[in-house]
């Protein structure tokens, strides 16, 4: 990276920041909830680098692809570019709110995290640009607030009712590790090793992933709109969170069928992201795997947030040896699947299930691998 910074601009980068892609192991849409989620870093990060210069413009190049984009200090409250540059504006506005003060730049960025597939490239590039330009400017927030920063920028900067969870997992995630987060305390709760002898094989329906134009945001209005019914008839209710299945059954008369089905969703996935500390500690991975596919199934059968394409990878790992769960992550309405598998067959997994779904839908996926990363930092450059 400095290389190639030092190559495009003649003089070498004054911060490089790197931030992992995340995966959502478990607990599909509970952030916004206030509940529980398992998720990890991945192996594949963005890398950020910038020197700061004495003009009021700012220019950034992809090093992947030559794009070049430039925005002026004077106008970045105009509506969002359509590049990547709009999370780094975003980013510097969320800092400007808490106290940063900047100059113009000249940047450069790349990455390995896929781009719409459901692993948080966006989360990635925030939160690399984040503390890369904190580095060249002298400004320091702690993890939990970079990852406030970054929701903001999804929240008001893009107009995205997003939570926390992607920079959350980002800034937080452990090497060969599976973090669990309480999201009404917003904190890392415990830290569960994935046991050896397994792996994620994330699999890319090749469908994009685009927040913006789903139904996300009406997502999370039906979420709000049942914790509220329900708090009139459990007093002292906040979210979802703290419905238990029982208690939501026994209200189910007082909700919309809609708003039944996405409070079904959110209720009992906090209740399996809960199950899954003991399970994991114990060792019945089996049984960890069963958590997947029925998270899979309430994607695809109360929350609606699944496609033909996801459930189609989800249905082929039931007949291919090695996988024990699979299911979407992230936010759905495509993007990728994750499938836990031994590690043993996994390199045979990607190649018979990238064939079956070919066979079966025409689409080439895209197959890896995916090892478990340490969180973002600041690189020495």
């Amino acid at each position: 990276m400095k290389e190639k910074f030092i190559q495009r601009f003649g003089f070498a980068p004054a911060a490089i920041a790197q931030a992992p892609g995340r995966l959502e192991v478990l607990g599909n849409h509970t952030d916004y909830n206030e509940g529980f989620v398992l998720s990890c870093a991945v192996g594949q990060n963005t890398r950020f680098a910038l020197t700061p210069q004495e003009t009021s413009r700012c220019q950034i190049v992809d090093f992947r692809s030559g794009e070049e984009m430039s925005f002026d200090l004077a106008a970045m409250d105009a509506p969002p570019p359509k590049n990547g540059s709009a999370y780094i504006i975003g980013m510097m506005n969320e800092m400007r709110k808490r106290g940063a003060e900047f100059t113009g730049f000249v940047a450069g960025l790349e990455s390995d995290v896929p781009l719409s597939a459901g692993m948080s490239s966006s989360a990635a590039l925030e939160t690399a640009a984040g503390l890369a330009l904190g580095k060249a400017f002298g400004f320091e927030l702690d993890k939990a607030e970079w990852a406030r920063a970054g929701q903001g920028v999804e929240n008001n900067f893009l107009g995205l009712k997003t939570g926390l969870l992607d920079q959350f997992s980002s800034l937080f995630g452990k090497a060969d590790n599976i973090i669990m987060s309480d999201f009404r305390s917003v904190e890392v709760i415990d830290t569960l090793p994935l046991q050896k002898g397994y792996v994620f094989v994330v699999v890319n329906s090749m469908i994009k992933h685009h927040l913006v134009d789903s139904d996300y945001n009406v997502r999370r209005e039906n979420c709000e709109s049942a914790a509220a019914k329900l708090a009139a008839v459990y007093p002292g209710i906040q979210t979802l969170r703290d419905i238990t299945p029982e208690m939501l059954e026994n209200a189910a008369d007082h909700l919309s069928a809609m708003e039944l089905a996405r409070a079904r969703h959110v209720v009992n996935e906090c209740f399996r992201v809960q199950q899954a500390p003991a399970i994991l500690r114990a060792g019945r991975m089996d049984d960890f795997g069963k958590l997947l596919y029925a998270s899979h199934e309430s994607s695809r059968v109360n929350f609606e947030n699944s496609t033909p394409e996801l459930d189609c990878l989800v249905e082929l790992s039931t007949s291919i040896p090695g996988c024990i769960g699979a299911r979407l992550s992230g936010g759905g309405f495509g993007g990728i699947t994750i499938h836990l598998v031994e590690s043993t067959e996994a390199e045979r997994y990607s190649q018979r299930i990238s064939a079956a779904y070919h066979s079966r839908t025409g689409i080439t996926p895209q197959c890896f691998i995916c090892s478990i990363g340490d969180g973002a930092s600041l690189v020495e450059s």
